[in-house]
């Protein structure tokens, strides 16, 4: 078990003096948190008894309710087989992630996922001994022929994978989103490998420009488990999510939630029900929209003015990242501690890869900082950036700058940049 990269910053990315485009926060602000602070106080003077004592492991039946309401907005309804009874409560998506890995890993077993692919997942997936094997990425998401070829490695190694972890729409690092014609391509591929697929949904609500792709679970009821939470959406501190998987595979989770946590919050239930119930859930996440998309474009036009050549990322459609892949030769890793030292934070790409690649990537959050502290950022990052390349042109005698000059100022080539490790069994 390894110490989140994530988490590792949060101790000196939380002081005031930096700039942190390191996590993943909402913007919290953006409640109408009078309104909210109320409803949590009616709750606790009108529904004490029960919220404030013990539930049951797979959650209350009004929240589950809900929940497929929040669904059918996706696509995901009774007429693909989604109900209350097949949905499980979780302590937010990540406590999802460990009952599905609790669930069908054994040490040992291969899991598929992205690459890069969401910290949080691989923490889950290392602690049940789990062998990550990554499948490439590119602008349009998942590659189909590479997950093809990843699932022939785990054959030919005479393995099986366990099932596909994927966050299809606005990925987490990457921002990318599966393209419509991916999305059945991957399906069959799986479907035709026996391949379960376990589905991660926390953004595609938060989408900037019209709805998002259906997801998966919306196009096939079968072999496809779907996790969501009200993190993004809501508030991260109630800390609520969901699983919605096949009635034999949720008795099992219900199971395994009782023996890890006995119950999830009756509190926070009552609190995620009451917000769906009473107040105008949907015009806030209209609000969430306008708000990250705002943010988004302070983020991409700083990148576009002030990074060196060299430089890329993706262009989000919805969500809360932006990836990027530095000039040749730069090491984000190596980089932070003097990004910290200049007050600005970001997360290596390293933490989003099982196998330690990712160096010349970094995921960048534009969620939660102003507009005006993103500039300030970038501004930074773009100046230990410039000190980088030239400490390397200095002691290596190489430009460090693809032929290109300084640049600084300057809008620069943007394209999609993943590593794309092949499947390693050994």
């Amino acid at each position: 078990m390894t110490a989140s990269e994530i988490r590792a910053l949060f101790a000196v990315a939380s002081r005031p003096e930096v700039v942190s485009m390191a996590g993943g926060s909402p913007y919290l602000a953006a409640l109408p948190l009078d309104a909210v602070g109320d409803m949590l106080g009616r709750i606790g003077a009108e529904q004490g008894l029960t919220a404030l004592q013990y539930g049951i492991g797979q959650g209350t039946l009004e929240l589950r309710e809900r929940i497929c309401d929040v669904m059918t907005l996706s696509g995901i309804d009774a007429a693909c087989g989604a109900s209350p009874e097949d949905v499980v409560v979780t302590v937010g998506g990540q406590q999802a992630l460990d009952l599905v890995a609790r669930l069908f890993v054994d040490p040992g077993d291969v899991v598929l996922a992205e690459g890069p692919t969401y910290v949080g997942a691989l923490g889950v997936f290392q602690a049940a001994q789990a062998r990550v094997v990554h499948v490439a990425m590119d602008a349009d998401g998942l590659v189909p022929e590479a997950l093809e070829e990843a699932i022939a490695a785990v054959t030919r190694a005479g393995r099986r994978a366990k099932f596909l972890y994927t966050i299809p729409t606005f990925q987490n690092p990457a921002g990318v989103t599966l393209s419509e014609q991916r999305r059945e391509r991957i399906l069959d591929i799986c479907e035709r490998a026996g391949l379960l697929v376990v589905e991660d949904d926390p953004y595609s609500q938060l989408s900037f420009d019209g709805d998002a792709p259906a997801p998966l679970r919306a196009r096939r009821r079968d072999g496809v488990i779907y996790l969501s939470t009200f993190s993004k959406t809501f508030a991260p501190g109630l800390r609520v999510g969901w699983i919605l998987a096949p009635h034999a595979v949720r008795d099992k989770l219900v199971i395994v939630s009782e023996a890890n946590i006995l119950c999830p919050s009756a509190f926070a239930q009552s609190a995620v029900t009451q917000y769906l119930t009473t107040m105008p859930w949907r015009e806030q996440i209209k609000v969430y929209r306008e708000v990250y998309r705002e943010r988004r474009d302070t983020l991409l036009a700083s990148l576009a003015d002030l990074m060196p050549a060299g430089t890329s990322w993706t262009r989000p459609q919805g969500g809360l990242f932006v990836w990027a892949t530095l000039p040749e030769g730069l090491d984000a890793k190596a980089m932070m501690p003097r990004a910290l030292a200049a007050r600005v934070a970001y997360v290596p790409g390293t933490g989003f890869y099982a196998d330690g690649t990712g160096r010349n990537h970094m995921r960048l959050n534009y969620s939660y900082p102003s507009p005006e502290l993103i500039q300030e950022g970038v501004r930074r990052l773009a100046g230990v950036m410039e000190q980088e390349i030239a400490l390397r042109s200095l002691f290596s005698g190489a430009s460090g700058r693809d032929g290109t000059g300084s640049g600084s100022g300057r809008r620069r080539r943007e394209r999609t940049g993943f590593d794309a490790p092949g499947p390693d069994l050994a």
